[in-house]
């Protein structure tokens, strides 16, 4: 068996001289910890709410910092099922993985013990890896700051874990008894949807049959802040930290930093409707483009997040007017939603001002590397519930973002397909596109 080059967006396998479409991947399980909430109940009412999880920075004094709000998950470890040892090996954003991970097996009902562990992979996303526990630990072993020759006696025995953002997906690994392809991406903010399309590439090849997908991110520490403000890419205000992230208004000043997971059982779609799985959505088409342009910067034409949208259009078979929802980037930053805007006309055309468009990192704030799957989580609810989350906050709509970015309210839509987009410094752009298998032309 071989993997010829794609065909129509979709790899395809050469079988004795007969060439045979690939795998399609569906989406059967899903958990979400975020701020607001733990769980998808808690998580999907918070967006339909049209509530916002952004408050003043609790982990530590953020008076020193420009900006002093974060989007924080009130989080209890052992609540949630981890050992006394898990909680001490484990960094902050590694423990959010594995629950998440757990939850989103119990979710899709599949008894992983039943099948054959070399057939199930795990990948997880993460921009920032183990900022938190490294933050932490510096403090102790440098005895705040005051030491230039550190004291490794004082260390956590697992500091090394905290350094090395394979970890994350180790532990998701052991966690599940999963022995196939395992990988950790990190592309800056759009590793949580490029972890979730390396993961259905890997099924649609042949690799693995089951992969648990995702990406989790805690960064809320002082070296985090400080790295943000340094750039002023974050917003300094504080007076109402519940109305402090504002994606596509025109009084908005920068995004509100987050934490967070979400994490999926993906499936070969066939043997999951064999067992009869709860399927959420099918994985239809993924992209990931860069633009060598800059570290931060974006152009103004969006033509680099217009080009992997239409990629994953055409991995996905499908075109601009088959696409009923858009969940944005939506960062909150002025060159950001204008450059998705443009995008967003270039790749659907006149469909783009009929179609919804909204950002909920306006309720849950800007987790890095693991927006994108809690994206797209909120995206595969959306489908489930014919319901498009709001964008928070928008009151003053920016006149050169001039879509439907569903302001303030919950709406009910029709949504049997989602693109579902991202934007990370460096020069990375991502796009997936979710869809009903009965809706996707694969």
């Amino acid at each position: 068996m071989a993997l010829a080059r794609r065909r129509h967006g979709h790899p395809v396998l050469q079988l004795g001289g007969v060439r045979v479409t690939a795998r399609r991947v569906a989406i059967t399980g899903i958990e979400v910890l975020a701020p607001g909430g733990v769980g998808v109940k808690s998580f999907w009412s918070l967006l339909t709410e049209g509530a916002t999880a952004t408050r003043r920075i609790s982990f530590f004094d953020p008076s020193p910092f420009r900006s002093q709000v974060a989007a924080e998950i009130d989080f209890d470890p052992e609540e949630h099922g981890l050992t006394p040892q898990e909680v001490r090996r484990m960094d902050r954003a590694a423990q959010f993985a594995v629950v998440a991970a757990r939850g989103a097996v119990a979710d899709s009902g599949i008894e992983l013990s039943e099948t054959d562990p070399y057939r199930v992979g795990v990948t997880v996303g993460s921009a920032v890896g183990a900022t938190m526990g490294l933050d932490e630990e510096y403090r102790v072993v440098s005895d705040g700051g005051r030491l230039d020759l550190v004291d490794h006696a004082y260390a956590v025995p697992h500091l090394y874990n905290y350094l090395v953002p394979s970890s994350f997906s180790a532990e998701v690994a052991w966690a599940v008894g999963a022995e196939g392809p395992n990988t950790v991406v990190s592309t800056g903010c759009t590793s949580g949807i490029d972890s979730v399309g390396y993961a259905a590439d890997v099924i649609r090849e042949g690799s693995a049959d089951i992969m648990i997908a995702g990406s989790s991110d805690a960064p809320i520490s002082p070296i985090t802040m400080a790295c943000f403000d340094a750039i002023k890419a974050t917003t300094p205000r504080h007076d109402e930290p519940e109305r402090a992230s504002r994606p596509f208004d025109a009084t908005r000043n920068g995004f509100v930093l987050g934490e967070g997971s979400a994490v999926f059982v993906l499936e070969e779609l066939e043997s999951a409707k064999r067992r009869g799985a709860h399927i959420y959505a099918e994985v239809a088409g993924y992209a990931t483009r860069s633009n060598a342009y800059h570290m931060t910067g974006l152009r103004p034409d969006g033509l680099e997040m217009a080009e992997a949208i239409d990629a994953a259009l055409g991995e996905a078979r499908m075109n601009p007017e088959d696409i009923d929802y858009i969940n944005a980037h939506g960062s909150g930053t002025k060159q950001n939603d204008r450059h998705e805007t443009a995008a967003f006309k270039k790749s659907l055309g006149e469909h783009a001002r009929r179609t919804p468009v909204s950002s909920i990192k306006s309720m849950v704030g800007h987790s890095l590397g693991a927006i994108g799957s809690i994206e797209i989580a909120a995206s595969a609810l959306a489908m489930e519930h014919h319901v498009v989350p709001p964008t928070a906050n928008l009151h003053t709509p920016d006149p050169e973002c001039d879509l439907d970015y569903v302001p303030l309210t919950a709406r009910d839509q029709i949504t049997d397909a989602v693109l579902s987009v991202g934007s990370g410094f460096g020069g990375f752009q991502s796009a997936v596109v979710l869809a009903r298998p009965e809706r996707s032309k694969a």
